[in-house]
């Protein structure tokens, strides 16, 4: 903001023959001064976030966030919030968010004071895509529904030779359905990799010669008639409106594949986000995931066998 300069000579008497007199400046510069900082303050705020984050002010909000329409994971996250939080003195709040990136990038800002959607591999997926993001997994939740469904056979044994068998497109999900197939028997993975990270380049047996199609989660509910069997997560299939009959298979996900509550890394040690995770962690929440209706097969407990 630039101010007109005073003028600092005049004649005394000028053409019209009258007194020329300056201007005291101070009041224009103390004005100045107060209009500069109000822009820098502005500025701040809107340009830099100076703003603190709900995770750091006594009695706020903690919003925990999901995808939008998960009705399992919202049912969970209000449970907390209605009959386990009070007792933790903190207040808990759900939010529906759009996509993967959403989610984390709300809870690596503070947006958010964390997310139940997500284990740890798919958060490594995330963290390795998006290096600025800083999150962490503070302590697995549930174990989620996952296993083998067909449209055409009641038992993995049945799948003929050179059968079509879906996975999901994303890695992390790509090798807990090798996983679940190798339970079943049908396939044999290489004995000395980490499973939760295999490829379909790590099956070393595959006797009935299967052969793999790689769909999204949605996509993968909705071509089960067109496929022999696919490997997926039990909430997209009765979203579908496909019975539980139709998964043939479904051995407990290990701990790797277990649901976990992410926060952001920086408020690790805030009191809020302490008391949120012993909430999360009361045993309160195990008897919810096995007993309550809203989450039944969906959401199962950690100790689910």
């Amino acid at each position: 903001m630039t101010a007109t300069p005073t003028q600092d000579k005049a004649d005394d008497v000028g053409d019209h023959g009258f007194e020329l007199k300056k201007r005291r400046k101070l009041p224009w510069i103390v004005g100045l001064v107060v209009v500069v900082i109000a822009i820098a303050a502005v500025v701040r705020f809107a340009f830099f976030d100076d703003k603190q984050s709900a995770n750091e002010i006594a009695g706020a909000t903690l919003v925990v966030a999901t995808a939008e329409g998960n009705a399992s994971e919202q049912a969970l996250v209000n449970f907390v919030a209605d009959k386990v939080a009070p007792k933790y003195g903190i207040k808990v709040g759900f939010r529906g968010l759009a996509d993967s990136n959403t989610i984390n990038r709300a809870v690596s800002d503070g947006e958010v004071a964390a997310t139940v959607y997500q284990h740890k591999l798919w958060l490594g997926q995330v963290l390795e895509a998006n290096p600025d993001f800083r999150e962490a997994a503070a302590t697995p939740v549930f174990r989620w529904g996952f296993g083998l469904w067909s449209d055409k056979y009641s038992n993995p044994s049945q799948l003929p030779d050179g059968a079509t068998v879906s996975l999901y497109s994303d890695p992390a999900n790509e090798s807990q359905g090798l996983w679940v197939l190798e339970r079943a028997g049908l396939i044999q993975l290489d004995p000395k990799i980490d499973k939760s990270k295999a490829t379909q380049k790590d099956i070393v047996g595959n006797p009935k010669n299967l052969k793999f199609s790689l769909l999204d989660f949605a996509a993968q509910s909705r071509a089960l008639p067109d496929l022999d069997a696919a490997v997926g997560y039990t909430e997209y299939y009765l979203a579908a409106n496909i019975p539980l009959q139709k998964q043939i298979f479904a051995p407990p996900a290990p701990d790797e594949f277990a649901g976990q509550l992410t926060i952001g890394s920086k408020w690790a040690d805030a009191d809020n986000i302490k008391k949120l995770v012993s909430a999360f962690k009361d045993p309160e929440v195990q008897q919810f995931l096995a007993t309550d209706p809203r989450v039944k097969d969906i959401l199962l407990p950690l100790d689910a066998k």
